[in-house]
């Protein structure tokens, strides 16, 4: 477990992606850079309530549960789903205060659906198992049909993004095939409380953990100062 907070101020949590978990090799590293500042990023579980049957409104009950009292404050790095995660919370949710955004997997539903192909999304539907690698467990698992029908449904209000008014940075590679940057673009379009940085990368963004450190204790200097 992760130590408590070593600094007053808000809480600051980290949202791991799809099929990974608090140990991602992101979450550790980022963990890791702001415990030499003495701040406590806090990695969540989100493979609730298990992988296979993951549901998004149970991953977004963990971070407002961690989040704290009504009093708290947090700021919420996500990566990939953990950031779509963290937007829809942020959208709900006025205890975040800022959100750092990784490869953000923004129009997830239809992504999906395009990388499948027809038949194997029908097969998916029919059978409630699509075969899937458990990146966390180095395993190969399935996950069911109700979470993609959730996410759908989420999708399926409004104009399908996230209303996000908090100060947020998003790192996205440009070589990204997993989560299309230019959806991240086009979210970002026309808001001054959003800087996106492209990175010359793919959607793990591993060739970029030092940039992203760097990109990230920039924005969030005014949370820091006095830490």
């Amino acid at each position: 477990m992760n130590a408590p907070r070593a600094v007053q101020g808000p809480r600051w949590l980290y949202l791991h992606g799809f099929a990974s978990g608090p140990q991602s090799s992101k979450g550790v590293a980022l963990s890791e850079h702001y415990s030499r500042r003495g701040i406590a990023l806090e990695r969540l579980n989100l493979r609730v309530p298990s992988l296979e049957h993951l549901r998004f409104s149970a991953m977004k009950r963990v971070v407002h549960d961690a989040i704290g009292g009504p009093s708290d404050r947090a700021i919420v790095f996500g990566s990939s789903l953990g950031a779509l995660t963290a937007c829809r919370v942020a959208e709900e949710d006025a205890r975040i205060c800022a959100l750092v955004l990784l490869a953000p997997a923004f129009r997830i539903s239809p992504r999906w659906r395009v990388r499948l192909g027809e038949e194997a999304w029908r097969r998916w539907e029919e059978t409630d198992a699509l075969e899937i690698d458990d990146y966390a467990e180095k395993r190969r698992t399935t996950v069911d049909y109700g979470f993609i029908r959730e996410l759908e449904s989420l999708e399926a209000h409004g104009d399908g993004w996230p209303d996000v008014r908090v100060p947020t940075l998003i790192v996205h590679g440009v070589n990204d095939d997993v989560a299309l940057i230019d959806n991240a673009r086009t979210w970002a379009a026309g808001k001054r409380h959003v800087r996106l940085v492209e990175v010359d990368d793919g959607h793990e963004l591993v060739a970029s953990l030092a940039r992203i450190a760097d990109e990230a204790d920039a924005f969030l200097a005014g949370f820091t100062n006095g830490a």
